[in-house]
């Protein structure tokens, strides 16, 4: 049964919050350094890719649940002026004057610790502890996934039933070439499909605060675990169907597939919308 949301907060209100303390092993010597999120996809970290996805649909609030290595994430995002402005030091008196050459995003950016080997769930428990406030809605992502996804039709989509939970369901493209194979003539050799037919978790997530109480603080809680199975045994899990593009960067493969879409500028994520299957 679907029904209007008492509370309609607008996307400036809702607290995004991201995972950010993976540790990146199967990216090899590429993360070796830094957190996953903070490799970089071109001219910025894929962490700041994800956030400029939410902030085209107008999210603003963001929470980054830190781990191995936060104090990267911390430099990074704590020192945003001199990465991005000319800027004039007083020797003297350690004066500094900016030189804006930019418009910078108007977000607000908490970096939370929440543990350096700390499982997804109970990252997102620790951090919302702190950080949700009373806000009765807040999204979460994974710190390795792009999409085209319309985030602002997902969000309405989870505004409009009375469940804790939305997925964005995507089709991922297929890792390996398919063999048809005829009753009769020869096989015929398909170089990996677009998209499969199968549909998985696309990470992009929009929660009520109720779905906190599927979440613990203990470090084993994994989100894909307990919480979603328990979410989805109890009919609180709805999916919101994406068929657009969607990426998420496990292997220095997945990292030279998504660099070369953004050295062409043929970044799908950077702006144009999805496709929209099914709301």
């Amino acid at each position: 049964m679907k029904r209007p949301d008492p509370f309609r907060p607008a996307p400036a209100d809702v607290p995004v919050f991201i995972l950010c303390g993976g540790l990146g092993t199967r990216l090899g010597h590429l993360a070796a350094d830094r957190p996953k999120p903070m490799v970089e996809i071109g001219d910025r970290p894929m962490l700041q890719h994800i956030m400029e996805v939410y902030g085209r649909h107008g999210f603003r609030r963001f929470v980054l649940c830190a781990g191995w290595r936060s104090e990267v994430i911390g430099e990074f995002f704590g020192l945003w002026h001199y990465w991005n402005a000319d800027f004039t030091v007083n020797l003297r008196d350690r004066s500094v004057s900016w030189h804006q050459t930019k418009a910078w995003p108007d977000w607000d950016v908490t970096v939370a610790q929440t543990g350096p080997g700390t499982m997804t769930g109970a990252r997102i428990a620790r951090a919302a502890a702190r950080y949700l406030g009373d806000a009765p809605h807040f999204a979460v992502t994974y710190g390795d996934g792009l999409t085209d996804a319309d985030l602002t039709g997902e969000f309405a989509f989870h505004l409009a039933h009375d469940r804790l939970a939305t997925m964005l369901g995507v089709q991922p493209p297929s890792q390996f070439g398919r063999l048809d194979l005829p009753a009769d003539g020869p096989a015929r050799f398909v170089e990996k499909p677009e998209r499969t037919n199968q549909w998985i978790n696309g990470g992009y997530f929009f929660f009520r605060r109720g779905m906190l109480d599927y979440l613990s603080e203990r470090t084993d809680c994994v989100l894909e675990g307990e919480p979603l199975q328990r979410l989805s045994a109890d009919g609180q899990l709805e999916v919101h169907k994406h068929g657009g593009f969607w990426s998420c960067m496990d292997t220095s493969r997945d990292k030279e597939k998504i660099e070369a879409l953004w050295e062409t500028g043929a970044a799908p994520w950077t702006g144009q919308l999805g496709g929209l299957i099914d709301a």
